[in-house]
């Protein structure tokens, strides 16, 4: 049995999952999604303090659910240099705490990501959250694009570890 933490990386919001699989030949399950949510924070705190609530949350999900990977989105350039830096901060506070308990590290680009999930790596983001529907079973009501982001995140994990 293998868990991995998807995480999708944001300082506002945070798409957070725990996956697992058995790797089993002979099994037909699809992974399991163990816990998903999308983890806010607000932005009438000091980003510092924002930093800390991410990384105490993430945290507690390691020494709840006790992954054995990371699996994270890596950065994607955008026209907005104070976002991506947050967002490149933030990353190192998740990977900061997985590393802390001896995670093993998986970064996927978001074309990884598309190509893993739908086959394609252009695919929109309707397309994505469509496939991890069928690739797992959710709740398909109670998910938000950030929680099937980081479902799309530990699946692709799942796929690079199985080759």
């Amino acid at each position: 049995m293998t868990r991995i933490l998807g995480i999708d990386p944001g300082f506002e919001r945070l798409g957070i999952a725990i996956l697992e699989s058995s790797y089993a030949k002979a099994s037909k399950d699809k992974e399991k999604v163990v816990f998903s949510e999308c983890f806010k924070t607000s932005a009438k705190l000091e980003f510092s303090e924002r930093l800390n609530l991410i990384g105490e949350e993430v945290k507690r999900i390691i020494k709840k659910y006790k992954p054995e990977v990371l699996a994270i989105e890596t950065l994607f350039l955008n026209t907005n240099q104070k976002t991506v830096m947050r967002v490149a901060e933030t990353r190192g506070v998740v990977i900061y705490e997985a590393a802390q308990v001896g995670l093993k590290i998986f970064e996927a680009s978001p074309p990884q990501i598309k190509i893993a999930t739908t086959g394609y790596g252009r695919s929109d983001k309707a397309q994505i959250n469509k496939m991890v529907k069928i690739l797992v079973k959710i709740d398909k009501d109670k998910h938000s694009d950030d929680e099937l982001d980081a479902i799309a995140i530990a699946l692709t994990a799942f796929a690079h570890l199985r080759f």
